[in-house]
């Protein structure tokens, strides 16, 4: 996907695109060109495969008409190198955001992006996903992750950090079986799903979904429980 067919395509999810976020998103695809260097951040790193299966897949997250320009707080875990969710304040400048990532090197960079591309209202933590869900347990709108693990694992780590009728919208590759084997964890978290969103990413043609989780009540103290017992089959 070159530029070009990017901003076409981007125009089609009826999102704004300007000069400004064009600069922003060529600037994030030099520094990740740059640190991948340091710290193998991605193994995507051919430009049109960037603004492809990194910019475009992310901002296909509005697919769920949940995403606005407006003061919401979003928390974007396992975030890596910032997707969704840089490419989501981008886009979204009053959107607040926090990204929660484990590993502290990539964590360094998605520093140095907010530095570099002067986004505002965003903050990186690096921490354990289950720790920070603990301690800021109902703090946030919408919760987002990205091919991070199975529904079941990731439902339990994000779904506690939502306000009572937020949303959890992980997005995922092949999720079908992965709905069936978590139907149990999210009664127990108080959710469910309301709808999936799936299609195929331009060009490729490969299948993408969005899951929109709606979280109905406050979520049990006992959840998140330690990783290992969470992944524990």
């Amino acid at each position: 996907m070159n530029k070009e067919e990017f901003i076409k395509y981007v125009e089609k999810l009826n999102v704004d695109i300007n000069e400004e976020i064009l600069n922003k998103l060529d600037k994030y695809f030099k520094l990740l060109v740059e640190w991948n260097n340091k710290f193998n951040l991605t193994t995507i790193i051919e430009e049109n495969n960037v603004y492809l299966k990194h910019f475009y897949d992310s901002i296909a997250i509005v697919k769920s008409n949940l995403i606005e320009n407006k003061e919401i707080k979003l928390c974007d875990f396992g975030t890596g190198a910032g997707f969704p969710g840089i490419i989501i304040k981008i886009f979204f400048s009053k959107i607040n955001i926090t990204l929660v990532e484990s590993n502290g090197k990539k964590c360094i960079f998605l520093n140095e992006v907010i530095k570099k591309l002067n986004l505002e209202k965003i903050e990186v933590i690096n921490d354990r996903m289950e720790i920070y869900s603990r301690i800021n347990r109902e703090s946030f709108d919408i919760v987002t992750c990205r091919a991070v693990s199975h529904l079941k694992v990731i439902s339990e780590l994000g779904i506690p950090l939502l306000k009572n009728n937020g949303y959890f919208l992980p997005l995922k590759s092949n999720v079908n079986e992965e709905i069936i084997e978590s139907k149990d964890i999210l009664n127990k978290l108080n959710s469910k799903i309301e709808d999936i969103i799936s299609y195929e990413l331009p060009i490729e043609h490969s299948k993408r979904n969005i899951l929109i989780i709606r979280k109905l009540k406050e979520t049990n103290i006992k959840y998140p429980r330690e990783y290992n017992k969470i992944i524990k089959k």
